[in-house]
């Protein structure tokens, strides 16, 4: 491709081209460095009907050299003469450039797209500019807002105050103009990051929330909006928890909570006798050993009572658990030498009542009447409590 020195009066620029806002800054840089290296790139034109030649693209170097008096500048002629693809290679040599902005860009993917003298598809200019659909229908995105919020628009992710880009701007495109343009503006204001915006999008977006309320919301700054989204999903979350358990069920739990709160010490103090216990201790007890044994004969009055349904039933219970003698009770009275006496008692109390042919305990409780069953508990509470007594005795006599 020739490059040649073409006469700088020969040369327009394009008014449709895609880029049309020069940064003034930037531009003096530009100026400064063709002063001092020369135009390192030429511009590229085309020939027009009149002899005159019109730029595809270096507008800015154009304007640079204007600047600085040249009578020349380097170019290259291209042949082109079909408008979509002349406006296609502008789009892509500016998307090489910086200060290309994605306002001018989105109007550009407008243009091709809705201008009768082009016509073209998304998929069409993703494929000719290698860019996915998505990227292009994004752009296309920033066209609802307002001039107020577009103007403020920048390349790049850097959050800083007073602008905003593309991607603090895509949480909220689809709210209607009443809310996306304030909450633009809130977010270039204090400089809200995308993490922030989308949680705060979300709050707008949310159908259970009037639009009365929405309006009023715009009232807050970002954090405040922030802070608003955190409360709701904290109350959100509160409503999602599972009801509270029945009257019933509530009672059930206390009473099982009660009773291990009782039994739990009774463990402990029970395995504590087991791994303190020493040689000679019951010699020194005779008073402790004859409670338990009274204990223990009233323990087998209660129990059995109680497991009966009856008067009838109690009157032909077994003899009582001193004359009973089976092997089953011999033997358990020898498994017995050893243990702690509230141990021995009890496996004592657990035989008698098996060999005076006692029903089990949950059969029996079935066939109760509700009064009998309720004072038979109670009375195993009390066994319960005395047992946990006679056993804090036990311990403290063996220390």
């Amino acid at each position: 491709m020739d490059i040649i020195q073409m006469d700088i009066n020969l040369i327009d620029e394009d008014t449709d081209q895609p880029r049309y806002q020069f940064d003034e800054q930037s531009l003096q840089e530009l100026i400064t460095s063709i002063e001092e290296l020369g135009l390192l790139s030429p511009i590229k034109v085309r020939k027009t009907d009149n002899g005159r030649y019109k730029i595809i693209y270096g507008n800015r170097r154009y304007k640079a050299c204007i600047a600085l008096g040249k009578q020349a500048i380097p170019c290259i002629v291209s042949t082109m003469t079909n408008e979509m693809d002349i406006y296609l290679e502008q789009i892509a040599e500016n998307l090489t450039r910086e200060g290309f902005s994605p306002i001018e860009e989105a109007e550009a993917f407008h243009k091709l797209l809705n201008n009768e003298k082009f016509s073209s598809s998304v998929k069409f200019l993703a494929s000719k500019l290698s860019k996915p659909e998505s990227y292009i229908k994004n752009k296309c995105e920033l066209l609802k807002f307002s001039s107020a919020v577009k103007k403020r628009i920048v390349s790049g992710t850097a959050i800083r105050k007073d602008v905003l880009t593309e991607d603090q701007l895509l949480p909220i495109k689809d709210l209607p103009m009443e809310l996306r343009d304030p909450l633009a503006l809130i977010f270039a204001r204090d400089e809200m990051p995308v993490s922030d915006i989308k949680k705060i999008a979300k709050l707008f977006k949310d159908a259970d929330i009037s639009a009365s309320t929405k309006e009023k919301l715009l009232f807050k700054d970002g954090p405040a909006l922030l802070e608003t989204w955190s409360i709701r999903q904290n109350n959100k979350a509160e409503r999602a928890k599972p009801a509270q358990p029945a009257e019933p069920k509530k009672k059930a739990v206390a009473l099982q909570m009660e009773q291990q709160t009782v039994q739990q010490p009774i463990e402990q103090q029970l395995v504590q006798g087991q791994e303190q216990q020493q040689v000679g201790v019951k010699d020194n007890l005779p008073n402790q050993s004859a409670s338990l044994a009274a204990n223990s004969a009233s323990v087998d009055s209660t129990v059995v009572s109680a497991a009966q349904p009856s008067a009838a039933n109690v009157s032909e219970a077994a003899p009582p658990a001193a004359a009973v003698s089976t092997p089953a009770a011999t033997a358990a009275k020898a498994d017995t030498d050893g243990m702690p006496p509230v141990l021995a008692q009890l496996q004592q109390l657990m035989m008698t009542l098996e060999a005076a042919g006692a029903p089990p305990l949950a059969k029996a409780l079935e066939s109760m009447e509700a009064e009998t069953r309720d004072t038979f508990l109670q009375d195993v509470d009390k066994l319960i409590v005395h047992l946990q007594h006679q056993l804090l005795e036990w311990n403290q006599l063996k220390e």
